[in-house]
C-alpha cells in the first residue's frame, strides 16, 4: 500500500483519498481535495479549493491558486522538453479558477527563458492541450483539445486556441484573437483578429467574440478600420503602424495595437 507523507497541510478541512501519494513539502489549502492515485511532490502549493482529480501529477516548484479544477491524468510541473535543461530549479505558476481537463501538460521554464512558466486565470485547457516552457498565458483564455504550444509562447487575454492548432515557440498571440481549428501559426498574430490555416492567414475580425465581451458598436468599427490599415491598405507594415498610432490617440481599445507591435519578435500575420 502507497505510504502517505504530509509535512505542511494548511486546514484540516483537506481531503486526501487514502491511495494518493503526498511528498513531504507540500502545501495545500482550505477545502483542498485530492483524487485517488495522484502524486503530489515536494515544492507544490495548492490553493485553497482546488480539486484535484484522479490520477493527476503535479510536481516541481509549482504554485496553483485557488478553485481551480484539475481532471484525471493531466501533468503540470513536470521538466520540460527542451534539451538545454540541465535540471536548474525552474517554476510553473497557475493562477484562479482554471479548469484543466484530461491529459493536459503543463511544464516548467528554463533557465534561459526566465525559469517560469505563468498561467493566469479563468482560462479553460481542454483535453490533451500542451504548454510548454516558458510559455505566459493570460486570462479567460479558452485551449480547445490538442491546442499545443511550443516554448516561450505569449498568450494575451481573452484568447481562443482552436483545436489541433500548433503555436511556433516565441510567438505572441493577441487579446481577443481568435485562432481557428487545425492552424499552423508560425507568426504574431495582433489583437482582435481572426486566422485560420497553415500556414495561417487573417481572416477578418473576431466581432462575434467582442460583442459577447461587451465591446460597443462604434468601438469594433475602429477595430474594423485598424484591420483595414494593416491588411487592405496595401500599406507597409511600418506605414499601417504609424497610421494605428495616430488612430489609437482618440481610442483606448486599438492601444492594444500598439502594445502589441513592441513586444512582437516573430513578425505579425499578414
Amino acid at each position: 500500500m502507497c505510504q502517505k507523507r504530509i509535512l505542511i497541510v494548511i486546514h484540516e478541512t483537506v481531503q486526501i483519498h487514502p491511495t494518493a501519494i503526498i511528498e513531504e513539502g507540500v502545501i495545500l489549502g482550505i477545502n483542498v481535495k485530492i483524487g485517488a492515485f495522484s502524486c503530489i511532490g515536494t515544492g507544490v502549493e495548492i490553493g485553497r479549493g482546488t480539486d484535484v482529480k484522479t490520477h493527476v501529477v503535479i510536481k516541481g516548484l509549482t504554485k496553483i491558486g485557488r478553485d481551480n479544477k484539475i481532471f484525471q491524468f493531466a501533468s503540470l510541473g513536470e521538466e520540460c522538453q527542451d534539451l538545454k535543461y540541465s535540471g536548474e530549479l525552474t517554476a510553473l505558476e497557475i493562477g484562479d479558477r482554471n479548469t484543466i481537463r484530461e491529459s493536459v501538460t503543463m511544464h516548467r521554464g528554463t533557465i534561459q527563458g526566465g525559469g517560469v512558466t505563468k498561467v493566469g486565470s479563468d482560462n479553460l485547457f481542454m483535453v490533451n492541450a500542451h504548454i510548454a516552457h516558458d510559455c505566459i498565458i493570460g486570462n479567460r483564455c479558452i485551449l480547445a483539445n490538442n491546442a499545443t504550444l511550443a516554448g516561450h509562447v505569449t498568450v494575451d487575454d481573452f484568447v481562443i486556441v482552436g483545436g489541433m492548432t500548433a503555436i511556433h515557440q516565441f510567438c505572441t498571440i493577441g487579446s481577443y484573437s481568435l485562432l481557428g481549428g487545425g492552424s499552423i501559426v508560425v507568426k504574431d498574430v495582433p489583437p482582435y483578429v481572426m486566422v485560420q490555416g497553415n500556414h495561417c492567414a487573417p481572416f477578418g475580425i473576431n466581432i462575434e467574440g467582442l460583442k459577447r465581451c461587451g465591446f460597443e458598436k462604434n468601438v469594433i468599427k475602429a477595430i474594423r478600420m485598424v484591420y483595414k490599415e494593416l491588411y487592405r491598405s496595401g500599406k507597409t507594415l511600418e506605414e499601417a503602424k504609424h497610421k494605428i498610432t495616430e488612430m489609437a490617440k482618440g481610442e483606448e481599445a486599438l492601444k492594444l495595437f500598439i502594445r502589441f507591435f513592441e513586444k512582437s519578435r516573430r513578425g505579425i500575420i499578414r
